[in-house]
């Protein structure tokens, strides 16, 4: 309900101090630390304080800074986009679903419980600890094995032009970009939609 950048302000204003470092920076070190880290807390934690660090302030102001976050942000304060539910419900009578997610694990495990995905979903793959972080073609593979499909037979859906949809390049897979904006010519999904609706009218369905 809150993007990681609005809680991350409100964050530097419980602690009292001017934002030290942009979300983007955190963004940029994510993954970084999540190859490192158990848990969400700890990755935050961890790279909050390096980012001080680097950036000319006392580390731990970084990881008040984390406390405070970590206070702020509740996993399960999420909601289905419009027409998920519908766009799964059908989905799901003729195909077998998937998750792979970059994350930590308990993080978005709260996500995933808190919609109650897994009425629809058979298997979830939490990329970055047990396998290499999108975009690297393991957690794809890994995904595809427990759903006993091969690169022909599947399609992943993201909207992320450097993970989801390069990383189901890397794999093999064709790809759907939810994404109201043009593709680069780096990355070239299969297809585009502007919202999870456009799933239902696209030819594979």
């Amino acid at each position: 309900m809150r993007s990681p950048g609005e809680v991350l302000r409100a964050s530097f204003e419980i602690v009292g101090i001017e934002p030290m470092f942009s979300v983007e920076e955190y963004y940029d070190r994510y993954d970084e630390f999540a190859e490192q880290c158990d848990s969400m807390d700890e990755l935050r934690a961890e790279c909050f304080v390096a980012l001080a660090d680097e950036n000319g302030y006392d580390g731990q102001l970084g990881r008040d800074v984390a406390d405070a976050f970590s206070a702020e942000r509740d996993q399960t304060n999420v909601e289905l986009l419009p027409s998920v539910t519908r766009v799964l419900n059908e989905v799901s009578q003729e195909y077998r679903l998937g998750i792979v997610t970059n994350g930590a694990p308990d993080a978005q495990r709260q996500k995933i419980n808190a919609v109650n995905l897994e009425r629809w979903v058979e298997t979830i793959v939490v990329a970055g600890y047990d396998v290499p972080p999108k975009p690297d073609p393991e957690p794809f593979e890994r995904a595809m094995q427990s759903l006993d499909a091969t690169p022909s037979t599947t399609v992943h859906v993201g909207d992320s032009l450097e993970t989801d949809i390069a990383g189901a390049s890397a794999a093999g897979l064709g790809s759907i970009w939810i994404s109201d904006s043009d593709a680069t010519e780096e990355y070239t999904p299969t297809h585009r939609i502007e919202s999870v609706g456009g799933l239902l009218s696209l030819p594979w369905i």
